[in-house]
């Protein structure tokens, strides 16, 4: 009998338990599901009257209030194609105000075949959408389906940052800020670019680019005491990483990184340059993160301050405890359910999780 096959799957299955492993499962958590059936989750926030707009990554936006999921009309075409599709949703700070809900999407308006992420805004009435507005599209398109980004986060001056990953072409995109993608973007909410942004006045520049050398941000969140904006985005073959976003700063991809491709073979020998910044915390294996939210309530005890960071490799939502802004200490919650989306916490304070193929649940502590 040959054992050269059976030993083989044995090592493999040794080596992915190890990293699924690697992060010990806290016991003190259960869920509740809030929202059933869904597929991608991609993005969800919630209205003031506490029911939930969620964005199926597949183009359809749900309002689910009272029990019920409800779908809304009048999207534009999204461009549905590998990791791109209908992604991230968030309000405006004063939507109770000026109604305005704000979306990025792929979409093959523009130039060249294909699609790239988009960033628009309208608004909502009788679960219809009304007023579409693009304020951002990034150029040119492509036919590639990976790395479209996109998460959408305000900060407290009511600038609107957005992430679009490079789209798959890292040896031209990221280090080049006279084109989009690998970049983290800041625009006034009305899409008109903040004259202080860094490259504004650079002839040819991007002048919505706020970082750049990033390679595919799905995690993006604002702090709630020092209000910096914090991103995690995929490496290749390892180094996922943790940043906390600078003004006009690089961040390295692909120049430097703590990853390799994925074959295993080097694409550089070099981790940090001066010039480039460092991560706050890179993962080595990837645990391919999606979502990203800070706790900030008192429902949870001592895990107040912590960083949830979604798992879709490992399927569990990562507990972090930082201290003088490192990861000291990493834990699964919710292992197993399913891939981890998108992450937020919501107005009565608790944190509710889109976890794919399953549905939104609220995060419980025992």
């Amino acid at each position: 009998m040959n054992f050269r096959p059976f030993l083989l799957v044995l090592i493999l299955l040794s080596t992915i338990t190890c990293a699924q492993d690697k992060n010990p499962k806290n016991k003190e958590n259960t869920y509740e599901l809030v929202v059933p059936d869904l597929t991608i989750p991609w993005g969800f926030a919630f209205l003031p009257d506490g029911s939930m707009l969620i964005t199926e990554k597949k183009g359809e936006v749900i309002h689910f209030v009272n029990g019920k999921k409800n779908n809304i009309t009048g999207l534009p075409n999204i461009y549905v194609r590998g990791q791109g599709g209908l992604m991230d949703i968030t309000l405006h700070p004063n939507y109770t105000y000026n109604g305005w809900i704000y979306f990025s999407y792929a979409s093959s308006e523009g130039e060249g075949n294909g699609g790239n992420t988009t960033i628009a805004r309208a608004k909502l009435k009788n679960n219809t959408i009304i007023n579409w507005q693009v304020l951002y599209k990034a150029s040119p398109n492509s036919t590639r389906g990976q790395h479209f980004g996109s998460r959408l986060v305000f900060d407290d001056n009511d600038y609107l940052y957005f992430t679009i990953g490079d789209r798959g072409d890292r040896d031209i995109n990221p280090q080049d800020i006279t084109r989009d993608c690998g970049k983290v973007y800041r625009i006034n909410d009305d899409g008109t670019i903040p004259k202080d942004n860094p490259f504004f006045n650079i002839p040819n520049a991007k002048k919505a680019i706020y970082s750049y050398g990033h390679r595919n941000p799905q995690g993006m969140t604002l702090h709630p005491v020092s209000k910096d904006i914090w991103t995690h985005e995929h490496g290749p073959k390892g180094g996922d990483e943790i940043n906390v976003i600078k003004k006009g700063k690089n961040y390295g991809w692909p120049v430097i990184s703590y990853g390799v491709n994925y074959s295993g073979t080097k694409f550089t020998d070099l981790t940090e340059k001066e010039g480039m910044e460092q991560p706050l915390h890179y993962w080595d294996p990837s645990i391919a993160p999606s979502g990203m939210a800070f706790i900030n309530s008192n429902k949870y005890g001592d895990w107040n301050g912590k960083l949830l960071v979604g798992s879709l490799k490992f399927q569990y939502l990562n507990l972090c405890t930082l201290r003088d802004r490192k990861v000291v200490k990493e834990e699964q919650l919710l292992s197993g359910l399913g891939r981890v989306r998108s992450v937020e916490q919501g107005p009565d304070g608790y944190v509710y999780v889109g976890i794919e193929n399953l549905g939104i649940v609220k995060l419980l502590r025992k």
